[in-house]
């Protein structure tokens, strides 16, 4: 492998979920600066194609509801049939659920595990046959920092994201000898909609974020962009079952 091309993605089909606004498009935007061919998916077909011409050549725009689990299956037999064989699967679509313990219902819990954590299982299951056939695949889980820390009035959230993590490493485990990698990415607190949606109107929220972070600040959408990048190009071929955390060291901060 030369080095100039290990961090390249060129001949490589990638899916990404939730990839029309955030940290979504962030890489979807660098992995088409890769190389790669990149299909964009979302509920919405107006940001869905705002997001594409953005991007501009290589990207692929599919309004497709991931929580449709059982249309999930002829989905990617569709894109690998359209687009090409999916060589990478980024699971990132997810919603977001602020409420108490005590205010979050049943419908609200499983909405959030169902469309970050069910369906991203269900495509996952869904791409592995056609990457055995290749001999080659990557994976990656979009977690949190919110697995790791106890954050308030997040607990549907921070479920879904633990439970993230605890089935990439079971996946990296079992798929690792078919040439397919499966690692997860846990971003700390990065400026996009959703943590608008966090910390709008919450100032000490926002306070004590910015205090335990080294940096002080927020991370941007490309600094998730280019990491998921990396763990999907050749330079990472030996990382498997991994969390990468990007966070300004909020986890280590004091």
């Amino acid at each position: 492998m030369a080095e100039h091309s290990a961090f390249s993605l060129a001949g490589r089909t990638a899916l990404i979920t939730g990839a029309g606004s955030g940290l979504g498009f962030a890489m979807a935007k660098c992995m088409v600066i890769s190389g790669a061919r990149v299909i964009l998916v979302g509920r919405r077909h107006d940001v869905l194609g705002t997001a594409a011409t953005d991007i501009g050549s290589g990207a692929h725009p599919e309004v497709f509801d991931v929580t449709e689990i059982d249309k999930i299956p002829a989905f990617i037999a569709r894109m690998e049939q359209q687009v090409g064989g999916i060589d990478i699967l980024v699971n990132n679509a997810g919603i977001h659920c602020k409420k108490p313990v005590e205010e979050t219902t049943y419908d609200d819990f499983n909405e959030v595990l169902g469309t970050h954590l069910v369906s991203s299982f269900a495509l996952s299951k869904a791409v592995v046959p056609g990457m055995k056939q290749r001999g080659r695949g990557s994976i990656l889980f979009i977690s949190s920092v919110a697995a790791f820390l106890g954050l308030p009035s997040v607990v549907a959230y921070s479920a879904a994201k633990a439970g993230m993590t605890g089935m990439m490493r079971s996946m990296a485990s079992e798929l690792g000898g078919a040439g397919i990698r499966v690692n997860a990415i846990a971003p700390g607190f990065i400026e996009t909609p959703m943590l608008r949606k966090a910390i709008d109107g919450d100032q000490p929220r926002r306070d004590k974020i910015l205090g335990r972070t080294p940096t002080h600040t927020f991370g941007d959408p490309e600094d998730i962009g280019w990491a998921a990048t990396y763990l999907a190009s050749d330079a990472a071929k030996f990382v498997n079952g991994q969390v990468l955390v990007v966070d300004g060291g909020a986890l280590i901060g004091f």
